[in-house]
């Protein structure tokens, strides 16, 4: 019954039938003023068991807030304006763009870019959890992942998969298992049939591991460089004005001594700052811990010698 339901509210999203789909949804969630009524919906094989499989978390960071090459955030607007505007597009038999793949270095904003993309749909974020996904037998993680896509089928989100080179490896790497290989081919078959409604975003430090085939799956792909330092420039100073800190220097200045980091470094190196400020009561001027910590951070990148 409870497979019959979700493939009826899968249904009736893509005719188009959104508030027919919300309500049926809402139906299935345990009711608390009757729960003999309900329990059958959240019995221990079905929705439990897929919720281990990801970590749900409500978005909380606007696009606003977030230091953006305008050409990125134009990208993400478009897919804002296609979600809240899909019921138009299948009126055309068009569906709304939905895969996005996101590449960079660590630390220049992949994770909080699917956050922000999120809070813009006001759909919760569903981050897949590897340790819960990944089993050590043979057809596990396929069996698994299927029951991911089934769960996530069944309401408006943002599937957020983290490092995603951990499933979508180049199934031509010999140095890889068949088990991997299946894994993989299982895992396009799930893309592939999700509908639009679904949102599915992929993060990978190392897109060259990637599989051929994973890139043709994706309608949108943003490369996340290095900040420069007009972005650092702007960010230090989003991070001074949020914590009432003045850093005792301009923000270009420390951009520049921070040239070559990540945005993820820099927000380490300011908040480390911002600390002790807090602390020794110097947030009105905080150009002597400044000082200090640049040193320290200066420090930190010289070469160790070896003894």
């Amino acid at each position: 019954m409870y497979k019959v339901a979700e493939n009826l509210i899968q249904e009736e999203r893509r005719k188009g039938h959104r508030i027919l789909a919300d309500r049926l949804t809402a139906a299935m969630k345990p009711d608390s003023s009757n729960g003999s009524s309900r329990v059958f919906f959240n019995n221990k094989n079905s929705q439990s068991e897929h919720k281990d499989l990801v970590a749900e978390t409500v978005p909380e960071r606007p696009l606003g807030n977030l230091t953006l090459d305008q050409k990125i955030c134009g990208q993400i607007k478009e897919v804002v304006e296609e979600q809240h505007r899909s019921e138009l597009l299948h009126s055309y038999s068009m569906p709304a763009r939905h895969k996005l793949l996101f590449a960079g270095q660590p630390g220049n904003g992949k994770t909080t870019l699917a956050e922000s993309l999120a809070y813009e749909l006001m759909y919760p974020l569903l981050t897949v959890c590897y340790e819960n996904l990944v089993g050590s037998y043979l057809g596990e993680t396929s069996g698994r992942l299927k029951h991911l896509f089934d769960y996530v089928k069944t309401r408006r989100c943002v599937l957020f998969f983290d490092e995603f080179e951990t499933l979508g490896k180049e199934r031509g790497d010999t140095h890889e298992t068949g088990e991997i290989k299946r894994v993989v081919s299982t895992l396009l078959l799930q893309i592939d049939k999700l509908p639009d409604y679904v949102v599915v975003v992929v993060a990978s430090n190392h897109p060259e591991l990637l599989d051929r085939a994973v890139w043709r799956r994706f309608q949108i792909r943003i490369e996340l460089p290095m900040p420069t330092s007009a972005q650092l420039k702007a960010f230090i100073e989003r991070i001074g004005k949020k914590h009432n800190t003045d850093f005792g220097f301009k923000a270009e200045t420390l951009s520049k001594h921070l040239k070559g980091v990540s945005f993820a470094e820099a927000e380490e190196f300011c908040l480390s700052v911002v600390r002790r400020a807090v602390l020794g009561g110097q947030t009105e001027n905080a150009k002597t811990i400044t000082k200090l910590k640049l040193k320290q951070w200066q420090d930190r990148l010289k070469p160790t010698a070896h003894i």
